[in-house]
């Protein structure tokens, strides 16, 4: 699925959702002088060149930026299967107001980028996985729908220019430990493999051979969030997957990602999302059957 909604003149946000066991391709033609922000939900991606000779891989959990402003171009995409992007693209004098004189520390917006091809690469923290999460879940009156989206459009570039371009973080001693970010992302690793049982902060820190301040720190610095605030954004964004494949109740989810009792789970799920998992079933299920009658 290929959903394109123009926020406004110079502002088009684009969902792309493959929900299916084949490959999904899309192609999405790009003025000159648009900048192009993709964001990789869960699955993998290719963005193809016009010419096919080379492409660039979109992978969970990662970002990329597609800028080429001298010349039109084709954005050609092949989604993977069971893979969710969002693609933001910006006019470069929309993307210019965004900005206060102040901000030349951002990159992309240096005179010798409008001159050549420009891409990079990031990585996609808690917080903006929780906007990309709400741009695909969301229970709204159609005339809201573009008020929304524009809201959550310029949330995710600023989360993504603040984690990106930040200065102090790019000059945290911490950083440039490689041994110490390698040790972090394990850290983040044993809390997934572990999500319904998870060790504690020190045992945690003992695991990955850092005292438990480097570990907070680090992991705070890297990822956007505390150690069990990321644990909980990615057990809620798992439960999310887990009602959507229809496969389990509410019940079932939450000793699944390590709730002991339904009510906790629940609270839990209400605190980040806004509602209750049985709400949000009956939701989908409403959308499911909506989607047949149209069909029909």
């Amino acid at each position: 699925m290929q959903e394109e909604i123009k926020i406004e003149d110079g502002l088009t946000l684009i969902r792309f959702q493959n929900d299916s066991s084949e490959s999904f391709f899309a192609q999405h033609e790009i003025s000159a002088g648009l900048l192009q922000f993709h964001f990789g939900l869960k699955g993998n991606a290719l963005f193809l060149s016009n010419h096919d000779h080379c492409a660039l891989e979109l992978k969970e959990e990662k970002s990329l930026i597609l800028c080429n402003l001298q010349h039109q171009s084709l954005l050609k995409l092949e989604l993977s299967p069971n893979s969710w992007v969002i693609s933001v693209i910006v006019s470069i004098n929309k993307f210019h107001s965004l900005f206060s004189v102040q901000a030349d520390y951002i990159s992309i917006l240096s005179p010798d980028k409008k001159k050549k091809k420009y891409y990079a690469e990031g990585t996609i923290c808690p917080s903006m996985a929780v906007v990309l999460s709400q741009l695909f879940h969301y229970s709204l009156h159609p005339s809201l729908k573009n008020l929304y989206y524009k809201g959550k459009g310029y949330e995710l570039l600023s989360l993504y220019f603040n984690k990106m371009e930040d200065p102090n973080a790019l000059q945290c001693p911490f950083l440039i430990d490689e041994d110490n970010v390698l040790k972090i992302k394990k850290a983040r690793e044993i809390l997934i493999a572990n999500m319904a049982e998870p060790p504690g902060l020190q045992q945690l820190a003992d695991e990955i051979g850092l005292n438990m301040k480097k570990l907070k720190i680090g992991f705070k610095q890297i990822y956007g969030d505390t150690v069990y605030g990321f644990l909980f954004d990615y057990k809620m964004d798992f439960a999310l997957k887990l009602l959507d494949s229809g496969s389990y109740n509410v019940n079932e989810v939450g000793l699944k990602i390590g709730y002991s009792t339904g009510s906790h789970f629940i609270a839990g799920f209400k605190k980040k999302f806004s509602t209750t998992p049985k709400r949000y079933l009956m939701s989908i299920n409403t959308n499911h059957k909506n989607s047949i009658a149209f069909i029909d």
